[in-house]
């Protein structure tokens, strides 16, 4: 087993912790539908709203304070929402988008080889770069880094090569401050929706290095937990649910 009993507990409580807040700061939508009142029941319409919402809101409401619990057992040094800086040297900037190009053009995409470009080309002026912040950063006792960036299970298809751009531009940014820095960016998908068939890797290549760009449910709470760490965490999950599951009803009582 990954957790022991004392990782278990904190992990528990993050949970807990984590949707105590969201029902703190949770307002019901607004919107008039009496159909759906008379059909349903305020409670159940409620329910239905607050899903949603923890829905589009679980990676950094739930997944982020978990994986940093977690990661925090193996990893020196853990941080969501970490920012990798705001400038880049131009001729990298200049790969980037070579590499895009070539990669729209159907070439397959090969992250080691496209960090080595983005490596050699650590020159000229140093421009400012906006991007958006790490989900959760990781740093081994070696200093090897791993830049997440996490997804919903079921991204739009269309976005992929906007996905690609922020993992390069991750190693950009960080190699224009260290050249010499290992350095790692990858997509993460906390479960797999297709459960128990595969997940469909198929929808993304072309633009992401399958095998070294992606990790998909078990693939990424073990690798930052440990091996059996995925299931673990289903059980803290679970045990979580029993726990508050009083307090979740009586919340939602308000609405009858």
């Amino acid at each position: 087993m990954a957790l022991n009993k004392t990782p278990k507990e904190e992990i528990k409580q993050v949970i807990i912790t984590s949707l105590r807040n969201k029902f703190h700061n949770y307002k019901p939508e607004s919107d008039y539908k009496p159909f759906h009142f008379r059909l349903l029941g305020r409670d159940r319409l409620a329910l239905y709203s607050f899903i949603h919402s923890l829905n589009t809101a679980f990676g950094s409401s739930i997944f982020e304070p978990v994986a940093v619990a977690l990661a925090k057992n193996r990893f020196s040094r853990v941080q969501a929402q970490y920012s990798v800086g705001s400038s880049i040297y131009e001729e990298c900037q200049h790969s980037i988008q070579k590499i895009i190009n070539q990669l729209s053009l159907g070439k397959n995409p090969d992250k080691k080889t496209e960090i080595d470009l983005i490596r050699n080309s650590l020159k000229g002026n140093t421009v400012p770069l906006r991007t958006i912040k790490v989900d959760l950063f990781l740093e081994n006792e070696r200093g090897e880094q791993f830049l997440f960036d996490l997804k919903t299970v079921k991204p739009n298809i269309s976005n992929f090569k906007d996905f690609k751009r922020t993992l390069l531009e991750w190693i950009g940014i960080t190699l224009s401050q260290d050249c010499k820095t290992q350095v790692n960016s990858l997509i993460a998908m906390p479960y797999n929706p297709y459960e128990p068939q595969p997940y469909q890797r198929w929808t993304m290549k072309g633009m992401l290095d399958l095998d070294h760009e992606l990790k998909v449910a078990a693939e990424f709470w073990d690798f930052i937990g440990g091996d059996g760490a995925y299931d673990d965490l289903l059980g803290c999950f679970e045990i979580a649910g029993m726990e508050i599951r009083d307090e979740i009803d009586e919340y939602f009582k308000k609405f009858i």
